[in-house]
């Protein structure tokens, strides 16, 4: 994981204790259960509709992304989308940190966000979370997965199933498991 100064560790005192507080539980349950029956079964002309809903749950999205009725967020409140960026046909955004998906950059199908991980240090196994942002115009491919803390620098492609765990500079192409850089 990079170094990042928006790292966060909830310190819970056990690890079966949630670092969500009743509210956050309530309302993220609220934002499943709507995405589901409001927006799950949506084709993909209905995207405005599916902006819409993300909206009323606190997505900060600019002009018109596009988010696949299969995509899933976990928690819109901390996602950020800029204009055209795109979340692909079942692409998981795992929000427990921020998400920012910047200006035509597209998350393919099935690719995974993942701001949340466990602090295997501790007995407790605290939840620690670290921002990601996919830079404008960056591809991330098919079943890709990147790690909490990463930034995808602007114009930057990462190839299908790639598993990031750095920073990938802007204009770079990173493929593999652990993705390397093979271009720049």
């Amino acid at each position: 994981m990079s170094a990042n100064p928006a790292r966060r560790t909830y310190e819970t005192g056990s690890a079966y204790a949630s670092p969500w507080t009743g509210r956050e539980r309530v309302a993220m349950l609220l934002w499943h259960l709507a995405w589901t029956l409001l927006c799950g079964w949506t084709p993909k002309p209905l995207n405005p509709w599916r902006l819409l809903v993300a909206r009323a749950f606190g997505a900060r999205l600019t002009g018109v992304p596009f988010i696949h009725s299969r995509a899933r967020i976990a928690v819109p409140w901390r996602l950020t989308m800029g204009d055209r960026a795109c979340l692909g046909d079942g692409a998981q955004a795992y929000t427990l940190g921020e998400v920012t998906v910047e200006a035509r950059a597209t998350v393919a199908q099935e690719a995974f966000l993942c701001t949340g991980t466990h602090d295997f240090a501790k007995e407790t196994l605290p939840l620690v979370t670290a921002p990601i942002r996919i830079g404008a115009g960056a591809f991330v491919g098919a079943r890709a997965f990147v790690l909490p803390g990463v930034t995808i620098g602007a114009g930057a492609v990462i190839g299908a199933c790639a598993v990031v765990t750095k920073d990938v500079p802007a204009g770079a192409t990173a493929a593999g498991n652990p993705a390397r850089l093979l271009k720049t």
